[in-house]
């Protein structure tokens, strides 16, 4: 395949996957359903209004996850030089698991205090974050990657990307006991992305010293 086929696929897939981002950060938003209070009072609108706290919750919780976990992938791919067929596969998979997303949060917004809504919102999030490590690690190698991208560069974003499994497993352990408090957790997961990052260029300083 001539260079400019491969400029041409790999755009293609990128495309590709940001439009499955944006359907489900879009569908996300769906789920919240307009309330149909039965009286046209203030009072009556406040309280719909109040019952919909959940599922707005859920609604900016995922958005924030999802949103990263799109960041991450578009700095991936913002790497990468050619075409590499083997990356297809895992990057569906991680479209999948994002695709799923708003079914989980519907889920899990429906019914926020409840043990088992709150573990498989979680286990879904793990997954994405898991397949999520094992594009970054598919795709990040040489001879793909673009020129003037080191190794302490991989290495910076290969341990970014376990953030978020890091902190949906720690979430969906902590539901077992306090679900709904869980969710705490996964706002954090942005900050812990940086996190994982400083310790990373600390890492490398540290080795150059």
């Amino acid at each position: 395949m001539s260079e400019h086929g491969q400029d041409q696929q790999l755009e293609r897939l990128t495309f590709f996957s940001d439009a499955v981002f944006a359907i489900a950060i879009t569908l996300l938003i769906i789920e919240v359903h307009v309330p149909h209070p039965a009286a046209s009072s203030d009072a009556a609108w406040l309280e719909a209004l109040v019952e919909l706290i959940p599922q707005l919750a859920g609604f900016f919780l995922s958005f924030v996850v999802v949103g990263a976990v799109w960041a991450a992938h578009h700095r991936v791919f913002g790497l990468l030089r050619h075409y590499d067929p083997s990356i297809v596969w895992p990057n569906l998979f991680l479209l999948m698991a994002i695709a799923f997303t708003p079914f989980s949060t519907a889920l899990m917004s429906a019914h926020p205090v409840e043990r088992v809504p709150e573990v498989f919102y979680a286990t879904s999030l793990l997954i994405a974050g898991l397949l999520q490590y094992r594009l970054v690690r598919k795709a990040l190698r040489p001879p793909f990657l673009a020129p003037g991208v080191n190794d302490d560069t991989v290495a910076v974003l290969r341990r970014r990307s376990l953030a978020m499994p890091s902190m949906a497993l720690l979430s969906g352990i902590l539901a077992m006991w306090w679900p709904g408090r869980s969710n705490i957790l996964l706002v954090l997961t942005p900050l812990v992305v940086m996190l994982y990052a400083r310790m990373g260029k600390r890492k490398v300083t540290a080795d150059e010293a």
